[in-house]
């Protein structure tokens, strides 16, 4: 889907909690700082909410995890358990299928197109939103 993507070796089962998402621990502000949101220029970061006080930023001592691209119909979920994120499976996955969740980025501003363009998908995916961007309740 997008850069190296993660890919299963072997079958893995439904419910299985596969790596935490590991890498520095930064404030929002730290990760504002690092990476400024800069209208007009496409969203790539390592960096993961944990809650509205930690960030996650996988560029920095991370893992494998900040590998695994978005899916729009994915097969992994990310889950948030005692201050850490885990990555478990949804269902089962065959060997060589690519491992992907749903980074439901959380943007206050409208979802304009502007804004979509800022954050695409291309998961290919029958359902498909064409956007990172969680839905708007």
């Amino acid at each position: 889907m997008q850069g190296l993507g993660a890919f299963a070796t072997h079958p893995i089962s439904a419910g299985v909690r596969l790596m935490e998402y590991a890498g520095q621990r930064l404030t929002p502000a730290e990760a504002e700082a690092r990476y400024p949101d800069v209208l007009g220029e496409r969203h790539h970061t390592f960096l993961f909410a944990i809650d509205d006080d930690v960030v996650i930023d996988a560029a920095f001592d991370g893992n494998d995890a900040r590998f695994i691209n978005h899916s729009c119909d994915p097969n992994c979920d990310a889950v948030i358990d005692d201050g850490r994120i885990w990555i478990e499976t949804l269902r089962d996955i065959a060997p060589g299928e690519e491992l992907a969740y749903d980074y439901a980025y959380v943007l206050d501003e409208r979802h304009s197109p502007a804004a979509k363009r800022r954050f695409p998908c291309h998961c290919g995916a029958a359902s498909c939103r064409g956007t990172i961007l969680a839905k708007k309740r």
